[in-house]
Protein backbone atom coordinates (compact mmCIF):
# COMPACT_ATOMS: atom_id res chain seq x y z
CA UNK A 1 0.00 0.00 0.00
CA UNK A 2 1.27 3.42 -0.80
CA UNK A 3 -0.01 6.78 1.05
CA UNK A 4 0.56 9.83 1.68
CA UNK A 5 1.57 10.64 5.52
CA UNK A 6 -1.99 12.23 5.74
CA UNK A 7 -3.62 9.84 4.26
CA UNK A 8 -3.21 6.83 6.26
CA UNK A 9 -5.79 6.91 8.77
CA UNK A 10 -8.47 6.92 6.19
CA UNK A 11 -6.44 4.09 3.80
CA UNK A 12 -7.23 2.09 6.87
CA UNK A 13 -10.40 2.79 7.88
CA UNK A 14 -11.66 2.85 4.65
CA UNK A 15 -11.09 -0.93 3.81
CA UNK A 16 -12.87 -2.10 6.28
CA UNK A 17 -11.15 -5.44 7.16
CA UNK A 18 -8.14 -3.92 7.62
CA UNK A 19 -9.52 -1.30 10.38
CA UNK A 20 -11.05 -4.58 12.06
CA UNK A 21 -7.70 -5.98 11.84
CA UNK A 22 -5.77 -2.56 13.57
CA UNK A 23 -8.83 -1.51 15.18
CA UNK A 24 -7.83 -2.27 18.63
CA UNK A 25 -4.07 -0.49 18.43
CA UNK A 26 -3.90 3.51 19.61
CA UNK A 27 -1.53 4.77 16.75
CA UNK A 28 0.00 8.50 16.17
CA UNK A 29 -0.37 9.31 12.34
CA UNK A 30 3.24 8.91 11.69
CA UNK A 31 3.18 5.10 13.06
CA UNK A 32 -0.05 4.90 11.24
CA UNK A 33 2.02 6.01 7.92
CA UNK A 34 5.07 3.78 8.98
CA UNK A 35 2.30 0.93 9.12
CA UNK A 36 0.48 1.63 5.81
CA UNK A 37 3.91 1.99 4.27
CA UNK A 38 5.06 -1.86 5.60
CA UNK A 39 1.23 -3.45 4.99
CA UNK A 40 1.45 -4.48 0.71
CA UNK A 41 -1.79 -5.07 -0.88
CA UNK A 42 -1.25 -8.13 -3.06
CA UNK A 43 -3.09 -9.07 -6.44
CA UNK A 44 -6.40 -11.22 -6.24
CA UNK A 45 -5.78 -14.84 -5.92
CA UNK A 46 -8.06 -17.19 -7.50
CA UNK A 47 -9.44 -20.38 -6.15
CA UNK A 48 -6.74 -22.80 -5.04
CA UNK A 49 -3.91 -20.35 -6.03
CA UNK A 50 -1.61 -21.21 -3.25
CA UNK A 51 -0.02 -17.97 -1.07
CA UNK A 52 3.12 -20.47 -0.13
CA UNK A 53 4.00 -24.25 0.28
CA UNK A 54 4.78 -26.66 2.82
CA UNK A 55 8.43 -26.29 2.91
CA UNK A 56 8.70 -22.27 1.71
CA UNK A 57 11.16 -20.26 3.46
CA UNK A 58 9.11 -17.74 5.80
CA UNK A 59 9.09 -14.24 4.82
CA UNK A 60 6.02 -12.88 5.29
CA UNK A 61 2.69 -13.16 7.41
CA UNK A 62 -0.37 -12.45 5.50
CA UNK A 63 -4.11 -10.73 6.30
CA UNK A 64 -7.26 -11.21 4.62
CA UNK A 65 -9.40 -8.52 2.98
CA UNK A 66 -12.12 -10.17 1.53
CA UNK A 67 -12.35 -14.45 0.87
CA UNK A 68 -11.06 -17.30 2.65
CA UNK A 69 -8.01 -19.18 3.18
CA UNK A 70 -7.42 -22.42 3.65
CA UNK A 71 -4.10 -24.11 5.00
CA UNK A 72 -3.02 -28.15 5.17
CA UNK A 73 -0.73 -30.16 5.72
CA UNK A 74 0.31 -33.64 3.63
CA UNK A 75 1.62 -36.52 5.86
CA UNK A 76 4.41 -39.35 4.86
CA UNK A 77 1.49 -41.21 2.86
CA UNK A 78 0.70 -38.38 1.25
CA UNK A 79 -3.11 -37.81 2.86
CA UNK A 80 -3.93 -34.08 3.05
CA UNK A 81 -4.71 -32.75 6.88
CA UNK A 82 -6.90 -29.43 6.82
CA UNK A 83 -5.14 -27.35 9.81
CA UNK A 84 -7.32 -24.22 9.91
CA UNK A 85 -9.72 -21.77 7.57
CA UNK A 86 -8.96 -18.06 7.32
CA UNK A 87 -11.34 -15.16 7.12
CA UNK A 88 -11.66 -11.63 6.44
CA UNK A 89 -9.56 -9.36 8.83
CA UNK A 90 -7.85 -12.48 10.05
CA UNK A 91 -3.96 -12.67 9.61
CA UNK A 92 -2.16 -16.03 8.88
CA UNK A 93 1.16 -17.62 7.81
CA UNK A 94 2.57 -17.63 11.88
CA UNK A 95 3.32 -21.22 11.10
CA UNK A 96 6.77 -20.25 9.36
CA UNK A 97 7.80 -18.28 12.43
CA UNK A 98 9.91 -21.36 14.42
CA UNK A 99 12.45 -22.64 12.01
CA UNK A 100 12.00 -19.85 9.01
CA UNK A 101 9.71 -22.14 6.48
CA UNK A 102 6.33 -23.33 6.18
CA UNK A 103 4.63 -26.20 7.83
CA UNK A 104 1.57 -26.08 6.16
CA UNK A 105 0.66 -24.89 2.81
CA UNK A 106 -2.18 -22.21 2.36
CA UNK A 107 -4.39 -21.80 -0.48
CA UNK A 108 -7.36 -19.74 -1.55
CA UNK A 109 -10.49 -21.25 -1.21
CA UNK A 110 -12.74 -18.73 -3.77
CA UNK A 111 -11.57 -15.28 -5.16
CA UNK A 112 -9.53 -13.62 -2.20
CA UNK A 113 -7.64 -10.21 -1.83
CA UNK A 114 -4.66 -10.52 0.90
CA UNK A 115 -2.00 -7.96 2.29
CA UNK A 116 1.44 -9.33 3.09
CA UNK A 117 3.19 -7.85 5.90
CA UNK A 118 6.74 -8.63 5.33
CA UNK A 119 8.29 -10.07 8.82
CA UNK A 120 11.83 -8.15 9.35
CA UNK A 121 9.64 -4.75 8.20
CA UNK A 122 7.26 -5.94 11.20
CA UNK A 123 9.94 -6.68 13.91
CA UNK A 124 11.65 -3.17 12.85
CA UNK A 125 8.15 -1.62 13.68
CA UNK A 126 8.00 -3.78 16.55
CA UNK A 127 10.49 -2.12 18.38
CA UNK A 128 9.81 1.43 18.36
CA UNK A 129 5.59 0.59 18.53
CA UNK A 130 5.30 -1.79 21.60
CA UNK A 131 1.33 -1.27 21.14
CA UNK A 132 1.71 -3.24 17.51
CA UNK A 133 4.37 -6.02 19.22
CA UNK A 134 1.87 -6.62 21.64
CA UNK A 135 -1.48 -6.60 19.25
CA UNK A 136 0.32 -9.41 17.18
CA UNK A 137 1.75 -11.40 20.18
CA UNK A 138 -2.58 -11.32 20.99
CA UNK A 139 -3.62 -12.51 17.66
CA UNK A 140 -0.85 -15.17 17.93
CA UNK A 141 -2.03 -16.16 21.26
CA UNK A 142 -5.54 -16.48 19.97
CA UNK A 143 -4.61 -19.26 17.27
CA UNK A 144 -2.76 -21.21 19.60
CA UNK A 145 -6.01 -21.24 21.55
CA UNK A 146 -8.17 -22.35 18.37
CA UNK A 147 -5.55 -24.94 18.00
CA UNK A 148 -6.18 -26.17 21.36
CA UNK A 149 -9.63 -26.05 21.27
CA UNK A 150 -9.43 -28.32 17.63
CA UNK A 151 -7.39 -30.93 19.74
CA UNK A 152 -10.25 -31.10 22.33
CA UNK A 153 -12.89 -31.19 19.91
CA UNK A 154 -11.28 -33.68 18.14
CA UNK A 155 -10.51 -35.71 21.02
CA UNK A 156 -13.77 -35.96 22.68
CA UNK A 157 -17.19 -34.37 20.86
CA UNK A 158 -19.42 -35.97 18.83
CA UNK A 159 -20.32 -34.97 15.10
CA UNK A 160 -22.83 -32.79 15.84
CA UNK A 161 -20.91 -30.95 18.97
CA UNK A 162 -17.87 -30.57 16.39
CA UNK A 163 -20.36 -28.86 13.86
CA UNK A 164 -22.10 -26.72 16.50
CA UNK A 165 -18.49 -25.71 17.83
CA UNK A 166 -17.21 -24.78 13.87
CA UNK A 167 -20.56 -22.73 13.32
CA UNK A 168 -19.94 -21.16 16.68
CA UNK A 169 -16.38 -20.22 16.07
CA UNK A 170 -17.21 -19.01 12.34
CA UNK A 171 -20.20 -16.42 13.72
CA UNK A 172 -17.79 -15.35 16.90
CA UNK A 173 -15.24 -14.44 14.35
CA UNK A 174 -17.29 -12.99 11.77
CA UNK A 175 -18.63 -10.68 14.15
CA UNK A 176 -15.56 -9.22 15.72
CA UNK A 177 -14.86 -8.69 11.93
CA UNK A 178 -18.24 -6.36 11.80
CA UNK A 179 -19.72 -9.42 9.66
CA UNK A 180 -22.61 -10.81 10.11
CA UNK A 181 -22.56 -13.24 13.03
CA UNK A 182 -25.70 -15.13 12.04
CA UNK A 183 -25.75 -14.85 8.06
CA UNK A 184 -22.76 -16.37 6.53
CA UNK A 185 -21.52 -18.76 3.01
CA UNK A 186 -19.24 -21.06 4.74
CA UNK A 187 -16.07 -20.12 2.03
CA UNK A 188 -15.31 -24.33 2.43
CA UNK A 189 -16.52 -27.30 1.27
CA UNK A 190 -18.08 -29.90 3.24
CA UNK A 191 -15.52 -32.53 2.28
CA UNK A 192 -13.33 -29.72 3.57
CA UNK A 193 -15.26 -29.71 6.90
CA UNK A 194 -14.88 -33.56 7.08
CA UNK A 195 -11.29 -33.39 7.05
CA UNK A 196 -10.91 -30.61 9.55
CA UNK A 197 -13.21 -31.86 11.86
CA UNK A 198 -11.97 -35.77 11.88
CA UNK A 199 -15.86 -36.56 9.80
CA UNK A 200 -16.89 -38.05 6.67
CA UNK A 201 -18.69 -35.58 4.30
CA UNK A 202 -21.90 -37.81 4.73
CA UNK A 203 -21.58 -37.26 8.79
CA UNK A 204 -21.24 -33.68 7.92
CA UNK A 205 -24.12 -33.51 5.78
CA UNK A 206 -26.35 -35.27 7.79
CA UNK A 207 -25.81 -33.37 10.68
CA UNK A 208 -26.15 -30.15 8.49
CA UNK A 209 -29.68 -31.58 7.87
CA UNK A 210 -30.48 -32.56 11.26
CA UNK A 211 -29.24 -29.25 12.34
CA UNK A 212 -31.71 -27.62 9.72
CA UNK A 213 -34.46 -30.23 10.84
CA UNK A 214 -34.97 -28.88 14.86
CA UNK A 215 -34.30 -25.48 13.96
CA UNK A 216 -30.78 -24.56 15.07
CA UNK A 217 -29.93 -23.18 11.19
CA UNK A 218 -31.46 -22.83 7.93
CA UNK A 219 -28.84 -24.28 5.13
CA UNK A 220 -29.03 -23.92 1.27
CA UNK A 221 -26.01 -25.10 0.10
CA UNK A 222 -23.23 -23.30 1.75
CA UNK A 223 -25.47 -20.41 2.73
CA UNK A 224 -26.11 -20.62 6.26
CA UNK A 225 -28.53 -18.69 8.18
CA UNK A 226 -28.04 -19.36 12.69
CA UNK A 227 -31.25 -19.02 13.93
CA UNK A 228 -30.63 -20.38 17.28
CA UNK A 229 -27.20 -19.40 18.34
CA UNK A 230 -28.40 -20.25 22.07
CA UNK A 231 -29.31 -23.81 20.69
CA UNK A 232 -25.91 -24.55 19.40
CA UNK A 233 -24.13 -23.44 22.10
CA UNK A 234 -26.13 -25.84 24.60
CA UNK A 235 -24.52 -28.59 22.38
CA UNK A 236 -21.28 -27.81 23.37
CA UNK A 237 -22.07 -26.60 26.89
CA UNK A 238 -23.67 -29.60 27.35
CA UNK A 239 -20.76 -31.81 26.79
CA UNK A 240 -18.33 -29.46 28.34
CA UNK A 241 -20.10 -29.60 31.75
CA UNK A 242 -20.93 -33.40 31.38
Amino acid sequence: MQFTKHSARTAFSEDCQMGALFSPLTLESDDLHRLSEVVQKLAPLHKNQPVFHSGDTFTSIYAIRSGAIKSFCVSDDGTEQVTGFYLPGEIFGWDGIADNRHKNTALALGTTSICEIPFTKFEELSVTMPALQKHFMQLMAREISSDQRLITLLGKNSAKERIASLLLSLSDRLGRRRLSPTRFRLPMSRADIGNYLGLTVETVSRVFSRFQAIGLIKCDNKEIEILNLAGLSSLVQAHTEA
